[in-house]
């Protein structure tokens, strides 16, 4: 039985160097964000059970702990938009990989 190209065509893609290039940039974009965004998702409620800071008034009668829930809101909004963009150049970089991946396969 004979091996698909596909098969053959993605171990040589994924030893490549542009690849591996894409993989490191996403790694770079990704993992500082997810480390961000789950920091700062569990700090309210760990805040909150175990302090006492987030229960000052902020604004007349709102509290800390509203005016950070409500900055969650808006920082998952601006986490999302940024990967938005980010994934644009992600997509580019993997669509040039492709192509280059299907002329040698053709070629």
């Amino acid at each position: 039985m004979k091996a698909r190209p596909e098969a053959t065509s993605y171990s040589k893609i994924a030893a490549s160097a542009r690849f591996r290039e894409l993989m490191s940039r996403k790694k770079r974009f990704i993992l500082p964000m997810s480390i961000f965004f789950l920091v700062f998702y569990f700090i309210l409620p760990i805040l909150t059970s175990y302090s006492k800071v987030l229960n000052e008034n902020a604004i007349g009668p709102i509290s800390w702990a509203w005016v950070f829930a409500f900055a969650q809101f808006i920082m998952t909004w601006v986490l999302c938009s940024l990967y938005s963009r980010k994934s644009v150049e992600f997509d580019a970089l993997a669509e040039e990989i492709k192509t280059e991946a299907r002329q040698e396969v053709q070629g």
